[in-house]
């Protein structure tokens, strides 16, 4: 894989780069119920600093499959200011995985939640949502995009980050058609 990747991940990750196997299973309908629980207790952690607290990604998605891995997003009015939401996340157990530049990212030790935290209005929290949505409306990118992760899937991958970057392009080009639809404009 690229260098340059590899060495931006060195200073985002903690704890390192991680070479785990890709798995996609079929959906899960306890997914969200899961990820409602989880939402409160973040939403109970946090209070008002929670802005907003939503289940996204394709276990979001009903019928879509996808890693076991439920993700979600936090929002908050500083991103910058880690000290109001770090400590009451690693209170109920998630640790802080992903520093970057507006965006933070925890998980759980067992790897089955992450937490995305942004601030509010920026471009990634609007992809997440827009992604989400669309692919909840439209089957014929919810199966590309399954196909894509099962393609993606059989490569081993140094990192896991790196078989994210694999899928881009196909989600560039799912968004493009989820904003035509926000837009009340033709998908095509």
């Amino acid at each position: 894989m690229d260098q340059a990747r590899d060495t931006e991940f060195d200073t985002i990750l903690i704890g390192g780069r991680e070479q785990r196997a890709i798995v996609i299973v079929d959906h899960d309908d306890t997914w969200p119920s899961k990820a409602a629980s989880m939402a409160q207790k973040v939403q109970d952690s946090l209070g008002p600093a929670a802005l907003s607290v939503e289940h996204i990604g394709s276990t979001s998605v009903p019928g879509l499959a996808a890693k076991p891995v439920i993700d979600m997003l936090l929002v908050v009015a500083n991103i910058d200011d880690e000290e109001s939401y770090l400590v009451p996340m690693e209170s109920i157990g998630l640790q802080l995985r992903v520093r970057e530049y507006g965006h933070r990212m925890l998980r759980t030790a067992e790897l089955d939640f992450h937490v995305h935290v942004l601030p509010p209005e920026s471009a990634e929290q609007i992809d997440y949502l827009d992604l989400r949505d669309w692919l909840r409306v439209s089957a014929a990118d919810r199966a590309l995009y399954e196909s894509t992760k099962r393609t993606l899937a059989e490569n081993t991958w140094s990192d896991m980050n790196h078989y994210a970057d694999a899928k881009s392009a196909i989600i560039q080009q799912i968004l493009a058609h989820a904003r035509n639809w926000r837009a009340g404009q033709p998908t095509s």
